[in-house]
């Protein structure tokens, strides 16, 4: 994809990489690993492709606390980023705690090397910002969170079995569920008013599935969207601002050959598997 001459205002989508430039934050949610919906070879390439001083995996990153549905490629995204993690990378990689992530966030902090936060603060150029996954401020789903369980996510994993190849039916369905609850609404809200207490000028959130921008009372927010639509997208932060970018796959993706590198990768994530021990206490930081 080629880079536009203009930068874009802050929050407005811009679907270029950009090789030689340094971002300051990279920012991907709801990946749901374990979905079939799950674009985790799209989102290793996004991670492979640029370069970043942090990375923030804001929230959901898998699907449910099943590890049998992790596909190979789920695996190889994890492999990417104990990869990543290591400090010889100069890369400092945080995990924000999701809704679909309660459960395997100790166990995942120490087999892939990241810590795992509620939410997670930090300063760029004076500014303080803001990163909190979002499921937080949605109050339906913290007063239904069995039912939740039971008919969203196992049900909503179902229907993707289900569904057609391009998965039209469950992304409408996903959809029409945001809508329904005025999700991204209720989450821009909360988020907002959390910001503005916690004296942050920037805020991040996933979980609705929708990117979007909205500024209120001197904070902006940003909602980074989702890995499991026919247009996912993340942000970048840089001395330029603060960009949601949509990747679009180009005609060479489907063609390059990089299983050697990706067979590589996931490689040294099984080896090391055993070394780190599944069920070890991870390094686990509520803040």
């Amino acid at each position: 994809m080629a880079a536009q001459d203009v930068a874009p205002h802050i929050g407005d989508r811009v679907d270029d990489r950009e090789g030689d430039r340094v971002y300051d934050t990279l920012i991907i949610s709801d990946l749901h690993l374990g979905a079939d919906m799950s674009r985790a070879r799209d989102a290793l390439r996004v991670l492979r492709e640029n370069k970043y001083r942090r990375l923030i995996l804001l929230g959901d990153i898998f699907a449910d606390l099943n590890f049998g549905r992790l596909k190979k490629e789920h695996w190889k995204f994890l492999g990417f980023i104990r990869k990543l993690s290591n400090p010889k990378r100069h890369v400092e990689v945080v995990w924000v705690e999701g809704n679909h992530d309660l459960g395997l966030a100790q166990i995942m902090a120490h087999l892939v090397g990241v810590r795992v936060y509620q939410e997670y603060q930090w300063e760029y150029q004076g500014v303080r910002h803001l990163a909190i996954h979002g499921h937080q401020f949605d109050t339906f789903l913290i007063k239904n969170l069995q039912f939740n369980h039971l008919f969203g996510t196992l049900l909503y994993l179902q229907l993707q079995k289900w569904d057609t190849k391009n998965k039209v039916l469950t992304r409408f369905l996903d959809r029409l569920g945001t809508r329904w609850q005025r999700l991204s609404e209720k989450v821009a809200d909360g988020a907002l008013a959390h910001a503005h207490h916690q004296h942050a000028s920037r805020v991040f959130c996933g979980h609705t599935h929708a990117a979007m921008t909205r500024r209120e009372h001197g904070v902006d927010y940003f909602n980074c969207g989702a890995w499991i639509d026919a247009r996912p997208t993340y942000i970048t932060i840089d001395e330029e601002g603060v960009r949601i970018r949509e990747y679009v796959e180009r005609p060479e993706d489907a063609n390059r050959n990089s299983d050697a590198d990706e067979d590589r990768t996931a490689s040294e994530f099984d080896d090391s598997a055993d070394e780190a021990g599944l069920f070890e206490d991870g390094e686990y930081e509520r803040v």
